[in-house]
């Protein structure tokens, strides 16, 4: 169990049920991202390779890479989350085979299926960014049956989204 003094040395909580070697590596690459990128970036991908399972490692990559306007290696590592996080809840990857039949995936029941719409949101959002407005409103579209009570936020990208077709 991490210490209190431990506690306030972190930058982003991340889950606590991560790996502390993990989190380490995330919260050493957090505060290296502004200053020492090249640094952050070698720890991030430390951090993934040392547990390819763990949901947070895709999280932080994408917003990494995403911070740093590197949108394809963003766009990437949405892709693999959603992957990962469709492996470990035993459903299919693919958000337009979900949307088929969002009612036998029920996305809201744990965390993962909670982060599988998150990296959904966020590969919106990249898409968007890199001016594929409509592949973005298609994964938008598709969002809106998956997550109808919004609980991951795609409400503000759709809202974006609309702004680029005005």
């Amino acid at each position: 169990m991490m210490g209190a003094m431990e506690m306030f040395d972190e930058r982003v909580m991340f889950s606590p049920q991560m790996p502390l070697a993990v989190n380490r590596l995330l919260q050493a690459a957090v505060a290296d991202t502004s200053k020492n990128p090249a640094h952050a970036e070698k720890l991030f991908l430390e951090a993934q390779t040392a547990d390819s399972q763990c949901l947070q490692t895709y999280f932080a990559l994408y917003k990494f890479y995403f911070f740093h306007k590197r949108l394809i290696e963003a766009e990437n590592f949405a892709l693999q989350g959603l992957e990962e996080s469709a492996r470990q809840g035993g459903f299919p990857s693919d958000y337009r085979r979900l949307a088929l039949e969002p009612e036998k995936w029920d996305l809201y029941a744990n965390e993962i299926g909670l982060f599988y719409l998150y990296c959904l949101k966020a590969l919106a959002f990249i898409k968007l960014r890199r001016e594929s407005v409509i592949e973005s409103n298609l994964i938008l579209s598709h969002l809106k049956q998956l997550d109808p009570q919004d609980l991951c936020g795609a409400s503000v990208i759709m809202d974006l989204a609309e702004s680029f077709a005005d």
